[in-house]
């Protein structure tokens, strides 16, 4: 498997490995820590033999797992282990056949970047799997593997009980859903929430037109911070992602 920047890496599909009793703590332990608390396999459900041994595949540094989320419009959400020897991080992307590189969502680990979607666009692109294309289709998986690129500021009430619900699908007990989500959803521990917009035009004679439909993020240190999430695709192709993010107006 080969994704653009990626050709010498030891790429592997990972779907797989959400079989594993231990992966979704393996996942999101580090997402669940606080100030007050240390997160423990038990919150998902397993106990620590199962979370290792799951981090431990995740964590292969002859195996990378890549997680493909394909959503609509033909185009895939990717997530990266990039198991670098003593430099390991995540990476997020959006990716199209038509496109000539990648659109980058986030980073976790050695290149932190982020956030990486709104509320919108992640509970949208949960909800419209391509059944079509290989990858992660059930919803609560896809909700889980993106959620560390959230960031927003407005994201709404019922996003505790959506993401509670999708945590208790991954085995974590009914009484500590609604907490951890609303942790996960108030306290990321690498960035603070965004104020997502859409781009205004420009106000200068002759510049070209904004992408309308792609929302700008304003965290500094977001890749989200330009209109385009990806570089040198088209209006049509900017356009179609808009729509298959949900965040064009109708879509």
């Amino acid at each position: 498997m080969l994704i653009k920047g990626f050709e010498k890496a030891p790429l592997v599909a990972g779907e797989g490995l959400l079989a594993l009793p231990g992966f979704w703590a393996a996942c999101l332990m580090w997402l669940s820590e606080t100030e007050e608390y240390d997160a423990v396999p038990s919150w998902f459900g397993v106990d620590g033999a199962d979370a290792d041994a799951a981090l431990e595949a995740l964590s292969d540094e002859d195996q990378w797992p890549v997680f493909r989320i394909p959503f609509a419009g033909g185009h895939t959400a990717m997530v990266v282990g990039c198991n670098i020897p003593d430099d390991p991080g995540t990476e997020y992307f959006v990716t199209h056949p038509e496109w000539g590189r990648h659109g980058h969502l986030a980073g976790v680990g050695g290149h932190r970047a982020g956030p990486g979607l709104s509320w919108r666009e992640l509970h949208h692109i949960a909800r419209t799997p391509d059944l079509d294309a290989p990858g992660v289709h059930a919803e609560y998986a896809r909700l889980l593997l993106l959620l560390p690129t959230l960031g927003d500021r407005d994201t709404p009430e019922e996003a505790v009980d959506i993401l509670g619900d999708a945590l208790v699908r991954a085995g974590v007990p009914e009484t500590l859903a609604p907490p951890l989500a609303r942790a996960f959803i108030e306290d990321h521990p690498l960035w603070e929430p965004a104020e997502w917009t859409f781009p205004a035009a420009s106000p200068l004679s002759g510049s070209p037109e904004p992408f309308r439909g792609i929302l700008h993020c304003d965290g500094s240190i977001s890749p989200r911070c330009e209109v385009r999430l990806a570089q040198g695709i088209t209006r049509e192709q900017s356009d179609r992602l808009a729509h298959a993010l949900g965040t064009w107006p109708g879509a």
